[in-house]
C-alpha cells in the first residue's frame, strides 16, 4: 500500500488533518492508520459524559462513518505503527505490514503514564485513555462500592465527579499540596478540593502511594505510610507519555515529544507531528518549548500541518484554550499560565461563578473562567493582545473585561 499522505494516529488532531486536507483541495490519496478499531472519536467525554452514561458512543464520533468515504479517505483501524523508514518513506505496523507515503503526519497522542509500583495490571486497575478504558469502567461500575483516584489533575477529577455522581464513596489521592498544581493557581485548586469535598469525596494532599493491593483484582491502595485504602475500583490519572519512540528512533530531534517548527515538521524529511506529542515553541509561553495537551492544540496544528502539505501558507501561533466540567461546574481556560507572577481572582468563589485572571510582569497571560463564559470570551482579547490593565479593575467584576482592552 502506499498513500500520498498517511496520517498516523486517529485521534482529533489526525481526524482534523485529513477534513483539513481535503477542505484544502487536496486530491492525493490519504489514510488514517490508527491502533484502535474505532473511527476517530472524541475523547473529552470518555472521562465526562461518556463514563456518566449522558452519550452513547455514536454522538461522540467526530463524523459520521459515511463522511470518510465519500471524500475518499481510507480507514486503516486496529493498525499500530511500530516502526518508522524515513528513507524508505515507509511505516511498518505491528502485524508486519508496511505502508508507503510522500508526507507522513505523527498524530498518536500519548499513553498513560503509569505508577512505577506493583499492582498495574489487577483487574479494577484503570486508565482513561480510550473507549476501550471507558467501556471496562462502565462495565464494572454496577459492583462498585467504593472507589479510589489517583492524581488530582483534570482526569482524575473529572472520573472522581462521575463517581461522586453515581453514589460512590470515593477517595481521590493527590501527591503535591493541591490539585491542579502543575496547570492553575491556588484559588482555583482550592475551589476544586471544596467543591468535591461538598460532593462527598475523601480527597486527601500530599499523600504517595506505596502499592496497589489485590490477588488477580484490586482490593486496596496501599499508602506509603502504612494505611490501606479499601477499593473495588482504581483509576489513575497522573498524565501521560508521548507516542514517539518510532520516530525517536528513526532520528527525530525530540525527548519529551517530538520536535517541531511552525509549520509541524519534524527534523525529518517529509514528517510532521502534532498535538499532545508535538514539543513546539509557543508564543504563548514567551518562545518555551512545550507540548500541549488539548483538542484545540490538536486540531489546530492539524489544520497547519495539512494545509502546509497542500501548498497553503500556514504556521502555528494560535492562543491555547482548555474546558473541563464537573458536577454543574464549566471551567473554561485560555492562555497559559506558566510562569505567572500575579493572579487576580475576578468575582466571589462562594458564588461558584468567579475567574482567575494570571499576569506576568503586569500582562495577562491566561484566565481561567469558572461558570464564566462572559469573561471567557471577553478575556480573550487581553490575552492574545499581552495587555497590562489596572488589576484593581480586573478585580472587579462589575467592570466588563472589554472595557479593559
Amino acid at each position: 500500500m502506499h498513500y500520498d499522505v498517511v496520517i498516523v494516529g486517529g485521534g482529533h488532531g489526525g481526524a482534523q488533518a485529513a477534513i483539513t486536507l481535503r477542505q484544502a483541495k487536496f486530491e492525493g490519496s490519504v489514510a488514517i492508520v490508527g491502533d484502535e478499531p474505532e473511527l476517530p472519536y472524541e475523547r473529552p467525554p470518555l472521562s465526562k459524559e461518556y463514563l456518566a452514561g449522558d452519550k452513547v458512543f455514536e454522538r461522540i464520533l467526530i463524523r459520521p462513518p459515511a463522511f470518510w468515504d465519500e471524500r475518499g479517505i481510507a480507514m486503516l483501524t486496529g493498525r499500530r505503527v511500530v516502526l518508522v523508514d524515513p528513507d524508505a518513506h515507509s511505516v511498518t505496523t505491528a502485524d508486519g505490514e508496511t505502508i508507503g507515503y510522500g508526507k507522513l503526519i505523527w498524530a498518536t497522542g500519548g499513553s498513560p503514564r503509569r505508577l512505577s509500583c506493583e499492582g498495574n495490571a489487577l483487574k479494577g486497575v484503570h486508565t482513561v485513555r480510550t473507549r476501550a478504558d471507558a467501556d471496562r469502567m462502565i462495565d464494572e461500575m454496577a459492583d462498585v462500592t467504593r472507589a479510589v483516584v489517583i492524581g488530582g489533575g483534570y482526569i482524575g477529577l473529572e472520573a472522581a465527579a462521575v463517581l461522586a455522581k453515581f453514589g460512590k464513596q470515593v477517595v481521590l489521592l493527590e501527591a503535591l499540596d493541591r490539585v491542579l498544581a502543575r496547570v492553575a493557581g491556588e484559588p482555583l485548586s482550592r475551589f476544586y478540593e471544596a467543591e468535591h469535598r461538598a460532593h462527598g469525596v475523601d480527597l486527601r494532599l500530599g499523600v504517595a502511594v506505596d502499592c496497589i493491593e489485590g490477588e488477580g483484582k484490586v482490593s486496596g491502595v496501599r499508602l506509603a505510610d502504612g494505611e490501606v485504602i479499601p477499593a473495588d475500583m482504581v483509576i489513575v490519572g497522573i498524565g501521560i507519555v508521548p507516542a514517539v519512540q518510532p520516530l525517536i528512533a528513526a532520528g527525530a530531534e525530540g525527548g519529551n515529544g517530538v520536535a517541531v517548527d511552525a509549520q509541524c515538521r519534524t527534523s525529518l524529511p517529509d514528517i510532521f507531528a502534532i498535538g499532545d506529542c508535538a514539543l513546539h515553541a509557543n508564543g504563548f509561553a514567551d518562545g518555551a518549548k512545550i507540548r500541549l495537551e488539548s483538542v484545540q492544540n490538536a486540531n489546530d496544528q492539524a489544520s497547519v500541518a495539512a494545509k502546509t502539505i497542500a501548498g497553503l501558507d500556514a504556521h502555528y501561533d494560535a492562543v491555547p484554550w482548555f474546558w473541563s466540567n464537573q458536577y454543574d461546574l464549566k471551567l473554561q481556560t485560555v492562555g497559559l499560565s506558566i510562569g505567572y507572577d500575579q493572579c487576580v481572582v475576578r468575582g466571589d468563589p462562594v458564588t461558584r461563578s468567579f475567574s482567575v485572571v494570571y499576569l506576568k510582569q503586569g500582562r495577562v497571560i491566561a484566565l481561567d473562567c469558572v461558570n464564566a463564559t462572559k469573561d471567557f470570551v471577553q478575556g480573550r482579547k487581553l490575552v492574545t493582545e499581552g495587555l497590562s490593565p489596572d488589576p484593581v479593575q480586573i478585580a472587579d467584576a462589575e467592570v466588563p473585561l472589554k472595557e479593559l482592552v
